[in-house]
């Protein structure tokens, strides 16, 4: 078990705080947490695995928040969660046998091809007619499938993916989008974090101070989300994806 120190607590807490708010508004909450920890020089399987326990405490405090304003749609909703848990499942274990390098890699095919796409389009909302519910089950299933498998694997920009897909692949409106995001995101956490668990990746005491603060900020990001939704997600997720890419490519270029 690696060694903890006051400074690992100040650092990790203070960036699981921002991440929290960030993330139950636009996804993304995992750029901001997992370069905090690899910072500190934790082990990269432990900081992915007590990464998970902070951020599924936080998930639960937001997803609760959008269930009681009646953003899940549980006929659908049941479906993804399925399908996400057998994804992340997949993801997850993979995390634990495939190097970092090969995470950098991914990410630098993939950013560019999301940052094009949200920079021409005006707005995040869907503007087309919806997909009959039987094609827009069928896409939701494929997108909780596919993210669940990345969010076990690595995770950052989630839930910034999940909005995109949602709402430009499978039609959906911002606030459908929403209380879909967030159910798949907790489904991916738990189902990862059980796995980290199983395998002893975990720092629990880091990791539960760290849920605390996740939870604050999930918290006064879902009641932010609720007021001003449509106005503060499109900049929260340009300027997530934006700071991904640029860390992500910097690591890469560095090694």
């Amino acid at each position: 078990m690696p060694e903890i120190t006051i400074v690992h607590y100040i650092i990790i807490c203070a960036a699981v705080f921002v991440a929290g708010f960030v993330d139950a508004i636009a996804g993304g909450g995992g750029l901001i947490t997992l370069p905090a920890y690899l910072i500190t020089g934790l082990p990269s399987h432990y900081v992915l695995g007590t990464n998970k326990l902070g951020s599924a405490m936080g998930t639960v405090v937001s997803t609760a928040e959008y269930i009681k304003d009646g953003f899940v749609n549980w006929k659908s909703g049941i479906f993804c969660i399925l399908f996400t848990f057998a994804g992340a499942f997949i993801g997850s274990n993979l995390a634990l046998l495939i190097p970092d390098r090969i995470f950098k890699i991914i990410m630098i095919v993939l950013l560019p091809v999301i940052a094009v796409y949200v920079f021409t389009h005006k707005k995040i909302e869907n503007t087309n007619p919806p997909f009959s519910p039987r094609k827009t089950l069928i896409l939701c299933i494929l997108c909780s499938f596919f993210v669940g498998i990345y969010d076990g694997f690595y995770g950052p920009g989630t839930g910034t993916f999940l909005i995109l897909l949602l709402t430009g692949l499978c039609r959906l409106t911002l606030n459908q989008t929403a209380g879909t995001t967030k159910i798949i995101n907790l489904t991916s956490d738990l189902t990862s974090l059980a796995v980290f668990v199983w395998n002893g990746k975990i720092i629990w005491t880091l990791g539960l101070i760290a849920g605390i603060f996740s939870i604050a900020g999930n918290y006064i990001g879902a009641k932010t989300f609720v007021k001003n939704g449509t106005k503060i997600a499109r900049p929260i997720v340009i300027i997530v994806l934006s700071a991904l890419f640029v860390k992500i490519l910097v690591e890469w270029l560095i090694d």
